[in-house]
């Protein structure tokens, strides 16, 4: 993990296509906003946890049926 530490109005750019910058500092919250490209997805990390969960369980049945159909 890179740990950056970054003023209000500053940036940092991953890859050339994504920029982060620091919105708002407000007590121990900060606000920030990325500009990426539209077929980059971006998630909050729980709302992506709970996407790979439900993922995960939506494959269980149907890996077990495909399982069943080759034996």
């Amino acid at each position: 993990m890179l740990a950056l530490s970054r003023k209000k109005n500053e940036a940092l750019v991953i890859d050339n296509k994504i920029e982060v910058t620091v919105l708002d500092i407000k007590g121990d919250q900060v606000k920030i906003g990325i500009s990426a490209p539209k077929e980059v997805p971006i998630y909050r990390k729980e709302i992506y946890l709970q996407i790979q969960e439900a993922n995960k369980a939506a494959m269980e049945p149907e890996m077990a049926e495909a399982l069943k159909n080759i034996f």
